[in-house]
């Protein structure tokens, strides 16, 4: 599906839809790592974001350097979205050790089907045929991947509103990042979303009375590395050349993933159902990237 709202440049983003795939498969660790860390969930987004930070700010000196550095106006808009990537870090987070891994997944991937939605607002047009049948696939999979583990219960209910709120934080977060990839380049704009977001998860985790210092510094690491620097790295990448509807429906690759580390990390056995789930969202992702002949 292509998107009209962007300059053609097929060269520089030949590579943006791998990437998009990619970086969605190492944010699926994520949970994971913040269940080890050995720090409150909030503390734990906060060194996500500063664990990235300084090599986030060192690959985007060029990006912040005259001629080609932002105006002050633009960096305020990213920074207010680096609030909202916050206010999703932390609420997600907290989720994650309120409710059962697979209900902070399917809540907290929300997010895909409203940024689907933006996306076709934002080419002024209801979707085609086949954009519709990616829709309903990637849908049906989600459903499927996720109903056979779901579990709806007064146990589970904040932990579930954490994760939906958490989700509509991350969708604003992404649509302030669609719209600053339009004119900057993706190192500057993550270095400022992740500097902004980094400060006020320090000052929630402090007033929550969190555990901030770890002892095992190990899954901190990978929580930085693998869900900041490669995981929105490659996504904020992505999102300059790539449709909002691509991009919120690649989104859905992170509940198949989590199921196939929920299999190796916890012994959850995968059924038919997860199989038929990871399968729909596959060909989704395969239907959204045909041609749009309109």
């Amino acid at each position: 599906m292509h998107d009209t709202s962007r300059p053609p440049d097929a060269r520089a983003g030949r590579f943006a839809f791998p990437a998009l795939i990619l970086a969605n498969l190492m944010l699926a660790f994520g949970p994971w790592m913040v269940r080890l860390a050995d720090v409150g969930p909030i503390a734990a987004g906060f060194w996500r974001l500063a664990l990235a930070a300084p090599f986030l700010l060192l690959l985007a000196r060029p990006g912040l350097r005259a001629p080609a550095a932002p105006s002050a106006g633009l960096i305020v808009i990213i920074g207010f979205g680096g609030l909202f990537f916050a206010a999703d870090l932390a609420a997600w987070h907290v989720g994650i050790h309120l409710t059962k891994l697979a209900n902070a997944t399917l809540f907290g991937n929300c997010s895909s089907f409203l940024l689907m939605l933006y996306g076709f607002l934002v080419l002024r047009r209801l979707p085609g045929r086949v954009q519709a049948l990616a829709l309903l696939c990637a849908g049906a999979g989600a459903a499927l991947l996720l109903g056979s583990s779901y579990e709806m219960s007064p146990r589970n209910f904040r932990g579930d509103l954490f994760a939906l709120l958490a989700g509509l934080f991350y969708a604003v977060y992404l649509v302030i990042i669609d719209r600053a990839r339009r004119t900057m380049a993706p190192m500057p704009v993550l270095a400022v979303a992740t500097i902004a977001g980094a400060v006020p998860l320090l000052l929630f985790s402090a007033a929550a009375g969190e555990t901030i210092v770890p002892s095992d510094w190990t899954p901190l690491i990978l929580l930085a590395a693998g869900s900041q620097l490669i995981g929105q790295g490659f996504l904020v990448y992505a999102v300059g050349h790539l449709s909002p509807v691509v991009v919120g429906l690649a989104l859905l690759t992170q509940p198949a993933a989590t199921a196939v580390i929920g299999w190796f990390a916890y012994g959850e056995r995968l059924g038919p159902a997860d199989a038929l789930g990871a399968v729909l969202i596959a060909a989704a992702l395969v239907l959204i990237r045909l041609p749009d002949r309109r």
